[in-house]
């Protein structure tokens, strides 16, 4: 059977794959888009491995053996499901390989967003050892802010506790409200109370854009937005206009409406955004859990037995 990972993999993550490969199954390694080998690999592949570049009804034509996609991570935004049912391909992916990953990046964005760390690392790197009174005054702690989560899956659950430690109020915002002992709002009265806004929400119809211009003038003077979960979460022109306005004190930003993210961006001429290319979920224990999750749902699949996760 053969597998196509459609992933640029270093030398060390090959290793890793070929220690865990069953016999029996042919992996290529094919960096993401459309280019050459691609397609070619792609013409007798009965398994995709699939990470980040979309997946469309053309990609999906152009493989007449493919029983599987199989998304490295949870958002299947990037895959044309219409597509893939009407051609009886199975569309899996894996929550939870990534939550811890992600959780420990959002605190990160956070962290360096207060502690404008971006802007302090270059001017060091520069020469300029005493900051600029703008920065100086600027700087600001976890503790004692609220942190407000728009969706509370696994990663914001694994994040909650830790920001509690660390001295800041967690609230939160979902379809429903869960089990756990954090205060549940409904979205515009999060939107209100939140110093920090973290947004942890998949990307569909109903969340395009969710945070438009008319949410972020509600969020509190000086607040910061967070994203590590889609960038066309956010409109992004309102985002800027927000932060040039001092309406925001701050972004952290992992993920971008368009990736990826042109160097002539306007947010990244901002010093109070801390920005990241779409890495949040990218660690060698993300792919350690992913391959063995993805493995599973190959050998499933190979014995016709009912696939983990699937979406479609």
């Amino acid at each position: 059977m053969k597998i196509l990972f459609h992933y640029d993999a270093g030398a060390r993550l090959r290793a890793e794959l070929a220690a865990r490969v069953h016999e029996g199954l042919d992996l290529v390694c094919c960096p993401e888009g459309p280019e050459q080998p691609f397609f070619g690999e792609l013409a007798d592949a009965e398994v995709l491995w699939h990470v980040l570049w979309p997946i469309t009804a053309e990609v999906i034509a152009g493989a007449p053996k493919l029983r599987l996609i199989q998304k490295i991570g949870v958002g299947v935004n990037t895959i044309d499901l219409v597509a893939a049912r009407r051609r009886g391909i199975a569309v899996c992916n894996m929550p939870g390989t990534n939550s811890r990953a992600v959780a420990e990046m959002t605190l990160l964005l956070m962290l360096n967003t207060l502690r404008r760390q971006y802007g302090v690392e270059h001017a060091l790197r520069k020469g300029r050892w005493a900051l600029d009174e703008a920065t100086r005054e600027s700087l600001g702690e976890l503790s004692g802010r609220t942190v407000g989560f728009v969706g509370f899956g696994a990663v914001p659950q694994l994040l909650a506790p830790i920001l509690d430690a660390m001295g800041a109020r967690v609230i939160y915002t979902a379809t429903a409200a869960k089990n756990v002992r954090w205060q549940f709002l409904p979205l515009e009265a999060l939107l209100g109370e939140a110093d920090i806004l973290s947004l942890h929400a998949p990307l569909t119809d109903a969340t395009r854009q969710l945070i438009d211009g008319a949410r972020i003038a509600r969020m509190k003077r000086g607040a910061i937005l967070i994203n590590t979960a889609r960038g066309a979460l956010v409109d992004e022109q309102a985002l800027y206009r927000a932060l040039v306005e001092d309406h925001l004190a701050g972004a952290g930003l992992d993920v971008f409406a368009e990736e990826p993210l042109s160097p002539s961006s306007p947010l990244l001429q901002l010093p109070q955004v801390s920005v990241s290319p779409h890495v949040a979920w990218l660690t060698l224990e993300t792919w350690q859990r992913s391959i063995a999750t993805a493995l599973a749902n190959v050998q499933a699949l190979r014995e016709g037995s009912p696939l983990a996760n699937r979406v479609a």
